[in-house]
Order: C-alpha cells, then structure tokens, then sequence
C-alpha cells in the first residue's frame, strides 16, 4: 500500500474524525472516501489539498514525498 493511503488514514485517526465525519466535511460519500484510503480510487487533487489545509500540514507530506509534517512558509515571488 502507498504511503498516502496510511497517511490519510493517520492523519483522520490523529484528528478524531470517522470516515463518515470526514467525508461529509469534503462533500463526498463514506464509501467515496472510504475508497481513497484503501487504494481502490486515487486521491484528487481537490481533495488533497482540502484535506492538507484541514490537517495543517503539506500535499507533499501526504503523498509520501517528505516527513515533515508542518506547512511550508509561503513563497516569496520576485518582482
């Protein structure tokens, strides 16, 4: 299983939230949700970045790519 289906998992079991709760604060069904930590369907990336605001944390901590856990500071564009 990739990292993302633990860490998604992780991350609702650490906020107290059931699949149920969740799915209802994005939208979606349960099963919907439910299908996106076992793998069965991919993770939009609506839905990602949803749920890296809700949990504080980055898109790329999500999808395995780094073990911070915190934001990254916003970019600063030159002008």
């Amino acid at each position: 299983m990739g990292k993302i289906y633990c860490r998604i998992r992780e991350m609702r079991e650490d906020h107290d939230l059931s699949q149920a709760s969740l799915a209802k604060i994005l939208g979606i069904s349960q099963t919907g949700y439910s299908k996106y930590e076992t793998g069965e369907n991919n993770v939009p990336l609506d839905i990602l970045i949803r749920l890296s605001t809700l949990y504080g944390t980055s898109v790329d901590y999500l999808l395995g790519l780094t073990d911070f856990t915190g934001r990254y500071p916003p970019s600063r564009r030159q002008k």
